[in-house]
């Protein structure tokens, strides 16, 4: 969970990104875990994608919100992500997991998040906050035979 002191209120401008996971939440499937999330991503040219996280009776092969959102979005041609919003159901809302976290680091240096609940609680942080010293592409150019570290075209 994000550090309460880098979180705040989050802006009405992040408004329509929370009616999207909210709504996206209502479209998970969680069966399993009773966990439902949902999210959506604002790209830079404005587009905005939504996902729900959908489990699977073999857990490892369940995928969350943030991640299906990303998915979205990046099948859809975008490479840079400008904000996050977040629909979980606990009070305060939950922040993204660890393998969400390292997703988005891959399409975004530093992404606004505003965490959300039905209740409309809402808390906002960063991707900087969560995850601050992300493994990026120019971590495996740094290695000696490493990549280009640059994979985004």
């Amino acid at each position: 969970m994000a550090d309460r002191a880098a979180m705040q209120q989050a802006p009405h401008d992040s408004d329509e990104l929370v009616a999207r996971a909210l709504e996206a939440r209502r479209n998970a499937y969680a069966p399993y875990s009773r966990f439902a999330v949902g999210a959506a991503v604002r790209a830079s040219d404005g587009r905005i994608f939504a996902g729900a996280n959908v489990e699977n009776a073999s857990y490892g092969l369940a995928i969350c919100a943030e991640r299906n959102a990303v998915a979205q979005a990046v099948s859809a041609g975008a490479r840079e992500l400008v904000e996050l919003a977040v629909a979980t159901q606990t009070s305060p809302p939950s922040a993204p997991c660890g393998m969400c976290r390292q997703t988005l680091a891959e399409f975004a240096r530093d992404l606004p998040i505003t965490l959300v609940n039905e209740a409309g609680e809402r808390s906002r942080t960063t991707l900087g906050a969560l995850l601050p010293q992300a493994f990026r592409g120019e971590d495996l150019a740094r290695a000696p035979g490493g990549g280009d570290g640059d994979r985004r075209g």
